[in-house]
This record gives C-alpha cells, sequence and structure tokens, in this order.
C-alpha cells in the first residue's frame, strides 16, 4: 500500500496536464486501484455547453494510468474504451474509481466508472496496460 501511495504521488507530481490543465485530484493511489476527481468548469465545456468526451476520457485514462502504474513497474496503454451515459454538466464533480480486473504476465484489464455528485454514472471505461521496462520511482 505505501509503495503505491509513493508511485501515486510521483507520478502527480509530474503530471502537469492531469494536474495543471485539466484541474484533476489524485484522491487513492492502491495496488490496482486509484481514485480521481475533475470539477467541470467552463473550459471544460463543448458547443452544447456539456462536458466535451474528450475531457470524461481524459479522467478515466488517467485513472486507469495511476491504478496500472501502482505497482511501480511502468505501464502504458495499450488499448481502451469508453461508454457515455450521461453528460457531466458545468459544475459537476466528477469522481473516476478505477479498479484492476486482472493482471497477468506484462498485460492488465482495468475497469473505471465515473460518477457524478450525485452518484449517478456518466461514463465507463475499460483499459488494457502494458507493462515496459523501468519503474516509476527508483527500488
Amino acid at each position: 500500500m505505501e509503495l503505491a501511495q509513493r508511485v501515486g504521488q510521483a507520478m502527480f507530481a509530474a503530471d502537469r496536464a492531469s494536474r495543471d490543465t485539466m484541474g484533476m485530484q489524485l484522491l487513492a493511489c492502491e495496488p490496482g486501484r486509484a481514485v480521481m476527481q475533475m470539477r467541470v468548469t467552463e473550459a471544460h465545456l463543448n458547443g452544447h455547453r456539456i462536458c466535451h468526451g474528450g475531457f470524461i476520457f481524459t479522467l478515466a485514462d488517467s485513472t486507469f494510468a495511476f491504478a496500472c502504474n501502482s505497482y511501480n513497474a511502468v505501464a502504458v496503454a495499450a488499448g481502451a474504451s469508453i461508454e457515455f451515459l450521461k453528460p457531466g454538466e458545468l459544475g459537476d464533480l466528477l469522481t473516476c474509481v478505477g479498479q484492476e480486473q486482472t493482471l497477468q504476465g506484462r498485460h492488465g484489464v482495468y475497469d473505471m466508472a465515473v460518477r457524478n455528485q450525485r452518484d449517478e454514472v456518466v461514463a465507463l471505461f475499460r483499459g488494457k496496460s502494458a507493462q515496459i521496462k523501468g519503474n516509476v520511482i527508483p527500488k
């Protein structure tokens, strides 16, 4: 558990896209699991005045990254898909919970659920990870 937390802290400190551009917060990084949040602001709205799907995907993808790197073996996305179920509205607090489903050898499958502050499912995301050489933090 402690290793996953240190990995999460190190990754988040270096992740300007999630932290600075998107305004995300890392709430938890545990072995095979991560939780992130993002408030929907004017900058996230598309031409329909709802949260752009790409931003919801990015929240889920970032959560996926923290979950699959939590063992300190560098892992990257090998594929991902998303189902948008409800729009994100201005002011919504989106929370993404990501959970490992399986990790076999170098490959893992992770499911993310993005929910709003009313606990309504906004999107479901599934990612496949591939571990490559290296560690997130020195051993």
